[in-house]
């Protein structure tokens, strides 16, 4: 009885594996502690790194499983009830099928177009406190991921630098790119880790009057390009370039 009452008590865990860009694994740490996460394993590469964590399973109560099964039960009479009253207050036609007084009256309203040049604006610190705000807060801030929701497919532009860049797996001519916003390379400390991911040198599209002939970290650009998504595990700001002009 002694070894069952162990195994019974003995913690089970759930695990999970989060590949981050170097540099940004504290960040990463600190937010997964912050969920109960604990670190077991850290793996570093050329420029990603890979962090094992484990937290205790929470057993679901089964009084808890009950209520949920009697909630779908009630949901499915409601629903079924709901169903009925409607096909009954509907008129039939001589097809049989149910019509009702407002499928007879078109709309009189109808909805506004967007206007075009709302979707097509730059977003830049100057036009937008959000984004300058953004520029400022910490890469794994929820601020994040709802700006990277909202604008998804909008262009947004600043000035920043290039913090790390790494050949993207085997490939000699496309990189990996984690861009910060300000001057220090790779001391950034604030804002979002942005990144570019397998491009070549020609996908930057380099613009200006003396175009570099090659880019590595510390460069400062002002860069424009077009927000793809967020990763809130790996804290990383996913764009792709539009230009690149050298500041």
């Amino acid at each position: 009885m002694g070894a069952r009452s162990r195994m019974a008590d003995e913690i089970k865990y759930e695990y999970k594996t989060v590949q981050t860009v170097r540099g940004t694994d504290g960040l990463v740490i600190a937010r997964m502690q912050k969920d109960g996460w604990e670190l077991v394993g850290q793996a570093k590469g050329r420029l990603r790194s890979t962090l094992d964590f484990r937290r205790p399973k929470k057993p679901l109560p089964w009084l808890l499983i009950g209520a949920a099964a009697a909630v779908f039960v009630i949901l499915a009479i409601v629903i079924g009830t709901a169903t009925a009253l409607g096909d009954g207050g509907g008129k039939k036609d001589g097809s049989g099928k149910s019509t009702t007084a407002a499928s007879e009256k078109p709309s009189s309203t109808s909805t506004p177009p967007v206007a075009e040049s709302a979707a097509t604006d730059v977003i830049t610190p100057q036009s937008s406190p959000e984004f300058a705000a953004l520029l400022k807060a910490d890469s794994c801030d929820k601020a994040n991921l709802d700006f990277a929701t909202r604008h998804k497919g909008r262009t947004v532009a600043f000035d920043g630098s290039i913090v790390n860049m790494a050949p993207h797996g085997d490939h000699d001519t496309r990189y990996d790119f984690l861009l910060g916003p300000g001057d220090k390379g790779p001391n950034t400390g604030v804002g979002p880790a942005f990144k570019y991911e397998d491009v070549n040198i020609q996908d930057l599209r380099l613009t200006g009057k003396e175009p570099p002939a090659a880019v590595g970290a510390g460069n400062k650009f002002r860069f424009v390009a077009e927000v793809r998504g967020f990763n809130a595990e790996q804290c990383l700001f996913f764009l792709d370039p539009v230009s690149t002009e050298p500041r």
